[in-house]
């Protein structure tokens, strides 16, 4: 089966892209003709690897900049929102070079399977896409988080997909409101492998990873670690990852006066060493799609402390078994269950094992045959549900 994953940049870091080229070099382990298609490109190497059977067609090449568009910056604004709407989290990319490039491409196809990657991506393909491709909005972001212009055209295109996969049964509930009689299907993400290195809860140190910006929450996350420190003052937190909150939090870390307790460790080629070497992952974000970095951890058996925010969390953790959840933005409760988790390494131990455990629901020998069975049954004209794929 010809599949091609549709990105915005292959060539970036973040937790869509290393789920999907987990999805693209499982496929071609399969044996399936897989390809993935980069909108743009500004970087000389992908930041994941892939399988050398899978290549990367490049749509509009940046790594020498951004070329002026033919209307000029102004005028394309006043013109966007027919396609690809305001609100879109990365509206920056899509100037008019790069959504003609996006539209001539997906109209272009004339079989196989598309899989999309972001609501700007998955709008094109449901009003580009010839009737002989089969379409599937992979969503990765939980829908109360996009604008109200967003979910106005996903309400109003997204019928015209042969598919929309969603990671979460929260986040199913929400389209199947949203698009009733849609086919909207239910399959998790799958981690790269779950046989990971164990924790030995040996070591005072708590993790948490992903981009730095306002959604990760990490701001909450340094001002419940001061109170951790102050009961203590042993451990210690890393935080890794890049964003444009990075002189931000690290002023916070200054104000708290925790620079010998909280680093910012940047981008790492080493997590899975980092999480082996840690006790306890931290998850402070304000929403989430389906957060693989703490499942990863889960597979390192490390216990998660996390908050209850919508989506992801929940639909993974058992609150008290491999994990604890506290309310949303809670700094107050989130300080106090990591004082309760890095207090006891017995909890911890028991909680690192049963993650382990339910991290093992998430590798790509369960998860990835789900997919083929969704490809398999569209190429077969079948109709699709959420309950279908949820029962299974």
């Amino acid at each position: 089966m010809r599949i091609r994953y549709f990105m915005l940049h292959a060539y970036g870091m973040g937790g869509t892209i290393r789920t999907v080229v987990n999805h693209a070099n499982a496929m071609a382990a399969a044996g399936h003709d897989v390809e993935v298609v980069s909108l743009v490109r500004r970087r000389e190497r992908p930041r994941f690897g892939l399988d050398p059977r899978v290549p990367i067609v490049t749509l509009v090449d940046q790594r020498g900049g951004r070329l002026p568009d033919p209307l000029g910056r102004r005028a394309w604004r006043r013109l966007r929102g027919k396609i690809v709407p305001r609100g879109e989290f990365a509206a920056a990319y899509f100037t008019e070079r790069v959504e003609r490039a996006a539209i001539g491409y997906v109209a272009s196809l004339r079989d196989g399977v598309l899989v999309t990657t972001r609501p700007a991506l998955s709008l094109i393909a449901a009003r580009r896409a010839p009737k002989g491709v089969l379409t599937v909005a992979q969503e990765h972001m939980n829908l109360s988080a996009y604008p109200e212009t967003i979910r106005r055209q996903i309400a109003r295109h997204y019928g015209r997909l042969d598919a929309v996969a969603v990671p979460t049964r929260t986040n199913r509930h929400a389209y199947e409101r949203l698009l009733p009689g849609a086919p909207i299907v239910q399959i998790p993400n799958a981690v790269h492998r779950v046989e990971r290195e164990p924790s030995r809860q040996v070591n005072p140190v708590v993790v948490a990873a992903g981009r730095l910006t306002p959604q990760k929450g990490f701001d909450l996350l340094i001002e419940a670690f001061a109170r951790v420190v102050a009961e203590h003052p042993e451990w210690r937190l890393r935080i890794f990852g890049t964003g444009a909150r990075r002189a931000e939090l690290g002023g916070l870390v200054e104000r708290l006066g925790l620079g010998g307790h909280v680093t910012l460790a940047g981008r790492t080629d080493r997590l899975d060493l980092e999480l082996a070497n840690a006790s306890v992952y931290a998850l402070s974000s304000r929403f989430e799609g389906l957060p693989m970095v703490m499942i990863e951890a889960m597979a390192h058996a490390l216990p998660v402390v996390a908050f209850d925010c919508p989506t992801g969390p929940q639909d993974v953790l058992t609150d008290g078994t491999d994990g604890v959840l506290v309310p949303p933005r809670d700094v107050s409760a989130l300080a106090d269950a990591l004082n309760r988790v890095v207090s006891d390494r017995d909890l911890r131990v028991r909680m690192g094992k049963a993650a382990a455990e339910t991290a093992r629901a998430y590798g790509p020998e369960q998860v990835m045959p789900l997919w083929e069975d969704l490809f398999a049954a569209l190429a077969h004209g079948e109709r699709v549900t959420g309950t279908f794929w949820h029962d299974r």
